[in-house]
């Protein structure tokens, strides 16, 4: 295979005749790859140049050049050398130090969602942000990428139709790949620019939790239970426990403790704790589902799932797992609007049920798997909203107390 030829480079002798300056003297090596050379008033250094075809680059020097001593791969290389290393960088031939070689953003977000994998979160958080990152952002490796680089990815998908609670989870997404990436690689020193590039955007948060009265949960859970018995106990335990439904579809046989009527919940693996996702809460549950959970972990091992769909499968919790329908169809025959009306609804129901049953709001948290920043954060309004008759028993009254035998018309007035 012929190697390009320069005449200035590649030599010693001929690179110390070039004038010292900033800007890398190249040679195309092929197509987006050229090999770099900087004259410095001591001895030059190589670098690759790599361009991604949509308007990006990332330029990582490579060694010293053999300037003014002999050739000692990797530190010091020959023009020939260079060239050898370079086209192995840029191709990520067998071969090239996985170490030395600059990664990417989009091999970082790869590395994140592997990371998720590994213990058990979310691989969303990583495939979000892919949806909307650009090829330029995404060829350039993380130690180059600059906050304004960052600003503007950020301000391109705030323009669009998402909301900016959505716009925060990308960003939160991506800055967490970019984050795991310095983790593991101490030349990436730009955390600032994801810290300053990625900011959230203010005023983002805006509970829309939707709180459904006991009779209208009790008519869902009717309703599922005749549409598939399996979506229908699905149902019953998500309403009764207020868990989530990624936690309930990771509920095993063994988890159900039926002397004590209550299931070994699974924590839902948020925050920093690694362990916690396979950490469980004891959460109780009536008689009668217990019942229902009974027969069904009846004869099964103590490892397999609890709660399955009626062909043995384990439930998913993504919007194109079969329950999102399903339950769409559920809801609308129980005269309820299914673009509202989902399975979180049934947890926040739980949540506000058990607070205006005077349940101490440490209990509550504890038992939903979240913080009491959060319940008070997201459901001070909503209680507030239900709790007219509990509130109005402590109202001052400032007409004075009725004579005994005086009797009331509807206006107030007595008669």
């Amino acid at each position: 295979m012929p190697k390009p030829r320069a005449a200035s480079l590649e030599t010693a002798t001929a690179r110390l005749r070039l004038t010292p300056r900033k800007k890398p003297y190249c040679v195309k090596l092929a197509i987006g790859i050229a090999l770099g050379y900087r004259r410095n008033a001591g001895a030059g250094t190589w670098s690759v140049r790599v361009a991604d075809g949509a308007g990006g680059e990332w330029l990582k020097r490579i060694a010293l050049a053999d300037d003014l001593e002999p050739a000692a791969p990797p530190q010091v290389l020959t023009y020939w050398q260079a060239m050898e290393v370079a086209r192995k960088l840029a191709r990520r031939q067998a071969g090239a130090e996985d170490e030395s070689r600059p990664v990417t953003v989009a091999e970082a977000l790869d590395r994140y969602e592997t990371d998720l994998n590994l213990r058990g979160g979310d691989p969303q958080n990583a495939r979000r942000v892919r949806a909307h990152l650009s090829p330029a952002i995404a060829s350039k490796p993380v130690s180059l990428v600059g906050a304004n680089d960052l600003k503007r990815f950020r301000d391109a998908i705030a323009a669009s139709d998402l909301t900016a609670a959505t716009v925060n989870r990308v960003c939160a997404g991506l800055r967490a790949a970019l984050t795991l990436a310095a983790e593991h690689d101490t030349r990436i020193g730009n955390q600032r620019a994801w810290k300053v590039g990625l900011r959230r955007l203010p005023n983002a948060h805006r509970a829309r939790n939707v709180i459904l009265d006991d009779a209208a949960v009790r008519l869902i859970v009717e309703k599922a239970h005749a549409h598939d018995p399996a979506l229908g106990l699905l149902t019953e335990t998500l309403a009764s426990t207020g868990a989530r439904l990624s936690q309930a579809a990771r509920l095993e046989c063994g988890d159900l403790q039926a002397d004590r009527a209550r299931l070994m919940l699974p924590c839902s693996g948020k925050g920093r704790v690694v362990t916690k996702r396979h950490e469980r809460r004891a959460v109780p549950i009536s008689y009668g589902l217990t019942e229902k959970l009974k027969d069904a972990a009846a004869g099964r091992p103590a490892d397999a799932p609890l709660l399955t769909q009626g062909d043995g499968a384990a439930w998913g919790h993504s919007k194109l797992a079969r329950h999102h329908d399903d339950l769409r169809t559920v809801v609308t025959a129980a005269g309820l609007d299914p673009d509202k009306v989902t399975f979180i609804a049934l947890r926040h129901s739980s949540i506000v049920r058990m607070l205006l049953a005077n349940v101490p709001i440490r209990v509550v948290a504890s038992l939903h798997d979240t913080g009491v920043q959060s319940i008070e954060r997201n459901y001070s309004r909503f209680i507030t909203e239900h709790s007219d008759e509990i509130a109005r028993r402590a109202l001052l009254q400032i007409e004075p107390p009725a004579a005994a035998g005086t009797v009331f018309s509807l206006t107030g007035r007595p008669s």
